[in-house]
């Protein structure tokens, strides 16, 4: 073992050690802080593109059901219950989904059904809202 004495210590204690300081952190969160707030605008469409794509493939998943329902009773359902369709819970049922799914009319040789967004994606007060018929292709019928 080294022969360590109070001389080699209190050099050792008198080196500067470089690091950042509290007002050096600060002063670049809130740059980073500002940089976010500059983005954020154009990510917005982004963000509810990515959200829209729930309403899609849930309402294949409707326009499956319906197909199915067809096949068997030589007819579409109004009634979303009678399909082999479980919409996922909601953001305000402690869930995930962002949209509502409805069946807007339905009859021997179509159907449309409809899925309406309970969250207001961008702020602007316009709630998203995509339909599916008996065609199969979602679409976009109110943009967010």
């Amino acid at each position: 073992m080294k022969n360590i004495t109070f001389e080699k210590i209190a050099i050792l204690c008198k080196k500067k050690v470089i690091a950042i300081n509290l007002q050096e952190t600060l002063i670049v969160l809130a740059i980073i802080g500002i940089l976010l707030l500059l983005a954020l605008p154009n990510l917005m469409p982004l963000i509810s593109k990515a959200k829209s794509v729930e309403a899609q493939v849930q309402l294949k998943a409707l326009y499956n059901a319906q197909t199915t329902h067809r096949y068997m009773h030589s007819t579409y359902t109004t009634d979303i219950n009678t399909l082999d369709f479980e919409a996922p819970k909601t953001v305000k049922e402690n869930g995930t989904a962002n949209y509502v799914y409805q069946i807007v009319s339905a009859d021997n040789a179509s159907f449309v059904a409809r899925a309406e967004a309970i969250t207001d994606f961008d702020g602007d007060g316009v709630f998203n809202v995509w339909e599916v018929n008996e065609n199969g292709n979602p679409r976009q019928i109110v943009k967010d």
